[in-house]
């Protein structure tokens, strides 16, 4: 399936119309990254359904289409921003723990660990009954059934999973759950008056848009809507743990505030911020804002016309719905790691070349909520909008392999430099990716610097 076809299909799923597809070049080809998986083409058609759906925006509050263009190469870059983070021309924080990363157990089998936030790493020491120390928790492993230290994590709220292969999965009942999930769904939950886009010099003038999320995913979406013209807000709490990388790599062009939900003058603070909240976007776990008075329909309530965004490990139905999870989890558990391995000829888990499930999934949710906002303009209406990210990967999947895409070298500095551009930040001088996706009218950009969080008060600007 070419790039055209994959990205008809995603505007069918999001409401967006075909006709901006004739704006559109794509440029470049697979393999550009080191992997049997079409990493590139995902990253290329993800990135250009945001642009189109900001191109689609800009349309209807101005009555101008304008040219848009993605070139493949700087987009699977972009899938892969975090790691060319630098600050004051040095390295960015480690994006991962020391234990974090892949073992393998006494039955022959593997399993990965995430261990990134201290009370996951501690939980997993805890169950392993061992030092904080890459060899004695190898050593603790093979002491363990894959499956069995699986089922314990996710029995004590934990995040790690065994290696299966891709048939493996294809029978597991999460699988078979998400087989019954749109790649990305968009429902309509209340009655709203339209509301129609004022002027604006850029798609996402005077959008306003409540990002609750961490890591890469939902950060990567409220990213992705900044680069537009959106007022986005990044709402978290002193006492949640974060990976400092990530933080200043997606907080480009974003508002930072504190907002702790346990106190009630938090939660009043959440209220008025959501009254005059266009979007919101969060990555709790299904069913956990409702404990604090913000699931969907209470949101909706609270702002008729909200466009709500929820991002999920494994998506809302099936038996690991309520599981905790990361990319790099996903891609062991549901086949993708296996495949690569077997493709590469290596041994153990091979991880794909990028966090390509978190990028796409963040790209998507940030189309869809664009789709939609030109869609509320005419129709009105209070949206629902679910992405996850098994079923990215599931999505990744089904666009076939590349026969040689271990040909390909890693790309080195220079393969990367002309993507780069350096800005001042909240932390010194920011080197980071620019946004793959060229318009020609209203060219991406963040006209915020990247701060630490809690920078700014929950008030919006």
């Amino acid at each position: 399936m070419e790039t055209l076809e994959i990205l008809q299909d995603i505007c069918r799923q999001i409401g967006l119309p075909l006709e901006g597809l004739n704006d559109l070049t794509l440029m470049g080809r697979e393999p550009v990254l080191p992997s049997s998986f079409r990493v590139g083409t995902a990253a290329q058609a993800s990135i250009a359904a945001s642009a189109l759906a900001a191109a689609q925006v800009w349309y209807q509050r101005s009555g101008k289409r304008q040219a848009i263009s993605v070139d493949m190469r700087h987009a699977s870059i972009e899938f892969r921003s975090e790691r060319y983070l630098k600050i004051d021309g040095g390295p960015a924080p480690a994006l991962w723990d020391k234990i974090a990363g892949t073992y393998e157990t006494g039955d022959g089998r593997w399993v990965r660990l995430h261990t990134n936030f201290p009370h996951h790493r501690d939980g997993v020491l805890e169950i392993l009954g061992c030092a904080n120390d890459p060899e004695a928790v190898a050593a603790a492993l093979r002491q363990w059934r894959g499956q069995d230290f699986e089922d314990a994590a996710a029995e004590n709220g934990l995040v790690a999973t065994m290696m299966r292969s891709p048939e493996e999965w294809q029978t597991h009942p999460q699988a078979q759950a998400l087989d019954q999930q749109p790649l990305i769904s968009v429902e309509r939950i209340g009655d709203a008056p339209p509301r129609p886009l004022p002027p604006g010099a850029r798609p996402l003038d005077g959008i306003r848009v409540l990002d609750l999320t961490r890591i890469i995913a939902g950060p990567v979406c409220g990213r992705t809507l900044a680069a537009h013209g959106a007022d986005v807000m990044r709402v978290t709490a002193p006492h949640l743990p974060s990976i400092a990388a990530l933080v200043t790599d997606a907080g480009r062009g974003k508002l930072s505030s504190h907002i702790d939900l346990r106190q009630e003058a938090g939660r009043e603070s959440l209220r008025q911020l959501i009254a005059e909240a266009d979007i919101l976007v969060q990555g709790y776990r299904p069913g956990g804002l409702e404990r604090w008075g913000f699931g969907t329909e209470e949101v909706a309530k609270m702002r008729p016309g909200i466009i709500y965004v929820s991002l999920s490990a494994y998506g809302h139905q099936g038996p690991w719905s309520m599981r905790r999870g990361f990319d790099s989890l996903v891609q062991t558990a549901s086949g993708i790691n296996f495949a690569e391995v077997e493709a590469a000829g290596a041994n153990g888990p091979k991880p794909l070349p990028c966090q390509a499930l978190d990028h796409a999934s963040g790209y998507f949710m940030a189309a869809a909520a664009m789709a939609t906002l030109a869609r509320r303009a005419d129709e009105g209406g209070s949206w629902h909008i679910r992405v996850a990210l098994a079923r990215t990967g599931r999505w990744l999947q089904s666009l076939g392999r590349v026969a040689n895409g271990f040909d390909v070298a890693e790309p080195d500095e220079a393969d990367v430099d002309e993507f780069l551009e350096e800005r001042p930040s909240g932390y010194g001088m920011l080197t980071a990716v620019r946004h793959a996706a060229h318009l020609s009218e209203t060219p991406a950009h963040w006209a915020r610097p990247s701060m630490p969080l809690g920078s700014h008060p929950p008030v919006w600007p």
